[in-house]
């Protein structure tokens, strides 16, 4: 079995997501797709997130009718910060005879050197990497170098249309009373009305 590992705050979902995750179960030819909401992330310790349920129930609305998109809540108890390396490793306690493809945008690929154990990273997964505007596509030997490391690295190159939507934008326009209509599903545009989710001042 193949299996994807989208990881992200999510917060909100967005139609980005939806497409890049959609063009890699096409392309890379993957049996599902799993979203794994980040409890703590890293690599943004200062923002407060709308919460773990919150962010969980959002996504149970945009993926439905897609029976190869689930979602894993392996970050929501685990202590402190929630790295990607530690995500691959349970998985593969989970799924032992499975295939990983990480699911990253080619940011994501040049900022890679700087995670917890990136050639771990390598090992247990496939890199699907989508293009990004503004950012080169590292090559494998670019790759290798910038760790310094000769891990074989397993990296597929997905072609996916550029779609510029930010979740940090989506909320600044829920917090300026601006549309966010064809932005995200529109059930979860309805969620993010009814929870008053993204309000200057609003209960989460």
């Amino acid at each position: 079995m193949r299996i994807g590992v989208f990881g992200g705050t999510f917060d909100p979902v967005h139609l980005a997501h939806l497409v890049v995750a959609e063009q890699c179960r096409e392309q890379a030819r993957l049996d599902r797709v799993l979203f794994i909401p980040a409890a703590r992330p890293p690599h943004k310790p200062e923002r407060v997130l709308t919460p773990f349920e919150r962010r969980v129930e959002m996504l149970a609305l945009a993926l439905a009718g897609q029976p190869a998109f689930q979602i894993a809540e392996l970050e929501k108890d685990r202590p402190g910060p929630s790295y990607t390396v530690d995500t691959l490793e349970a998985l593969r306690e989970q799924h032992p005879n499975a295939e990983f493809c990480l699911l990253m945008g080619a940011d994501m690929l040049a900022d890679l050197p700087h995670w917890r154990a990136p050639v771990r990273v390598l090992e247990l997964a496939t890199l699907l990497v989508v293009r990004r505007l503004g950012w080169p596509v590292l090559s494998v030997e670019q790759v290798c170098k910038e760790l310094g490391s000769t891990a074989a690295v397993r990296v597929e190159n997905v072609e996916v249309p550029l779609l510029e939507i930010a979740s940090r934008d989506i909320r600044r326009r829920v917090a300026e009373a601006r549309s966010i209509r064809y932005l995200v599903p529109r059930s979860v545009e309805v969620y993010v009305a009814q929870h008053q989710l993204y309000r200057t001042g609003a209960e989460q």
